[in-house]
């Protein structure tokens, strides 16, 4: 399977059978052409492909995709470090970022990251088997997964997928914009001067009920967003924050244009001079959302209260 690069598939499955039907044999087959192995599935998942692995699990890599991934933009770097410690070597990993229970927000980042996949990957010596349960997703996710993945597996044949959006970094929905943010969401404008800015985020996000600890991420992503806003954009930009019903989010808009689809997601090589800034934020945002074209660009950031 996939001698060469990426090999990417979407694993459209109904049962927990078809799904041990389908992973086990892609992980097995691996380890006996000596491929390292990878797996990042939720919990249940994740014990059912352990128990059906028998001996060979001891010979594979396991994470919980709920904490591995909760912030979808953690996988690749996941993905990275592996291919990085295997030089030379081809890889196979098991991914399941989306699953029933997902917030809309998880799940249009979760999607994006299915996408930007064969751009991180393209000529990556890697093969990818992302499940998806077509008995409780919605259809719109399941036909998004046909335009990010180059192979579709139902049962046990893997078919080329009619839908995929070869050539493109994002098929065009996952680039629409974000919803906007609810009416009684506090707006400021800034500029140079964001002392006021930090101090603002602070007290907000502990008067919405997050731990100290929390509170000081949320300042240093905004604080980032904020100072790449001046240092990039034309003339500072804008600041929104509120509270949630289960999270503090602030958004970042100004009139700066992030062509890198992969911003953030790929940690800086040493020596970089740049991306440290967005890769700090996703490191310490439970969730971010970027959306970036000519027209400017907007950075929300989501921080879950306990």
């Amino acid at each position: 399977m996939g001698r060469g690069g990426l090999a990417h598939i979407a694993l459209f499955y109904r049962t927990a059978g078809e799904y041990l039907a389908a992973a086990v044999p892609f992980l097995t087959e691996g380890l006996s052409e000596g491929e390292p192995g990878f797996v990042a599935v939720p919990g249940p998942a994740l014990a059912r492909l352990r128990d059906a692995l028998g001996p060979a699990a001891g010979r594979i890599a396991f994470a919980d995709m709920t904490e591995m991934g909760r912030n979808p933009a953690w996988i690749i770097p996941r993905i990275q470090a592996l291919l990085t410690a295997k030089p030379g070597r081809r890889v196979r990993y098991v991914g399941e970022p989306i699953w029933a229970g997902r917030s809309a927000a998880e799940v249009r980042e979760a999607a994006r990251h299915e996408a930007l996949i064969n751009q991180a990957f393209g000529a990556a010596p890697a093969s990818i088997l992302c499940p998806y349960d077509v008995a409780h997703l919605a259809g719109q996710v399941l036909a998004g997964a046909e335009r990010s993945h180059p192979a579709l597996q139902r049962g046990p044949a893997v078919t080329p997928s009619p839908a995929y959006c070869a050539g493109a970094a994002l098929p065009p929905e996952f680039g629409l914009p974000l919803p906007p943010p609810p009416p009684d969401a506090e707006t400021f404008r800034f500029d140079r001067d964001l002392a006021w800015v930090r101090a603002l985020i602070g007290a907000r996000a502990a008067a919405a009920g997050l731990p100290p600890r929390r509170v000081h991420d949320m300042v240093l992503a905004a604080g980032e967003l904020t100072a790449n806003s001046v240092r990039y954009a034309d003339e500072g930009g804008i600041l929104r924050a509120w509270p949630g019903p289960r999270e503090f989010l602030c958004e970042v808009t100004d009139s700066g244009y992030i062509r890198d689809a992969l911003a953030g997601r790929l940690q800086p090589a040493p020596g970089a001079l740049g991306g440290h800034g967005l890769w700090i934020v996703h490191q310490v945002c439970d969730l971010v959302e970027l959306r970036s074209g000519p027209n400017g660009t907007t950075i929300r950031l989501h921080m879950s209260l306990p």
